[in-house]
């Protein structure tokens, strides 16, 4: 394990033209937390000793730790210091079923919470009306939610479905599926794709994460029996506690 000293040298984390100094030592810190170089109940070096260290100002050590405050990574306790804090337990979803955020977390034990950001019914846009084969005179049900288990902000998901499957947003308070189920319009298949994507400021803070932190961004294009797109969903998810898995067989296997 390295030193600590060897930890904040700046060697270990600055790279010349990849963001300002402050980001590259909050995501550095940030990966010797969730890969447990840095564990639990350690106390960060003192504001002046990691300026001396990383050869940084304290104004720059200042704002790199409070990235690490605002991701929920570090606790700052007042004549005491700045602590790495308890990590949360990672989730699995597997990507070969499809079940919703509530539905998973439900089945993990865990309690489900969401803040709606946002929802209504609005014009669709040119990804919206190829996605769900619409036309530029319907409407299209949007819904952007931030998804909490136990406390801890885990996704960022915007939904979008047809405005004749769903012509009111504002009954969805917890799982959209279950609204599609009672009208019989959950769907039954989907197609998922999965990248990779560095976050924006705003919503680095939702997520409790540092701006720039690459995240998992899952696109899913949900179907009826009939064929039809029912759903269009793009969601954010964090890679330190969030894992996708999905079961691969041989072809032809049962």
């Amino acid at each position: 394990m390295e030193s600590n000293r060897d930890l904040f040298l700046p060697e270990a984390w600055h790279r010349p033209g990849e963001g300002s100094r402050y980001l590259q030592l909050s995501r550095y810190i940030a990966a010797a937390i969730n890969d447990g170089r840095l564990a639990e109940g350690y106390q960060l070096p003192p504001e002046r000793d990691l300026a001396e260290l990383g050869k940084v100002s304290r104004v720059t050590v200042r704002k790199a730790v409070n990235e690490l405050v605002n991701a929920g990574l570090v606790e700052q306790k007042q004549g005491s210091g700045s602590f790495v804090q308890n990590s949360a337990p990672r989730t699995e979803q597997s990507l070969s079923s499809l079940v919703s955020f509530t539905e998973n977390m439900q089945a993990r034990g865990r309690t489900s919470t969401s803040k709606i950001l946002m929802r209504g019914l609005f014009v669709p846009t040119p990804d919206e009306m190829m996605t769900l084969g619409l036309s530029p005179h319907q409407k299209v049900a949007r819904i952007e939610r931030l998804r909490f288990a136990d406390g801890t902000p885990m996704a960022l998901e915007l939904s979008s479905i047809p405005s004749d499957a769903l012509p009111d947003p504002e009954e969805i308070t917890t799982s959209l599926y279950a609204i599609l189920r009672r009208t019989g319009l959950a769907p039954s298949r989907a197609i998922q794709r999965v990248s990779a994507i560095n976050i924006q400021a705003d919503r680095a803070r939702l997520m409790g994460v540092a701006e720039n932190t690459a995240l998992l961004q899952i696109s899913r294009t949900a179907f009826l029996d009939s064929g039809r797109p029912i759903e269009y969903t793009l969601g954010l998810y964090r890679p330190d506690i969030y894992d996708f898995v999905a079961e691969i067989r041989p072809d032809g296997a049962n």
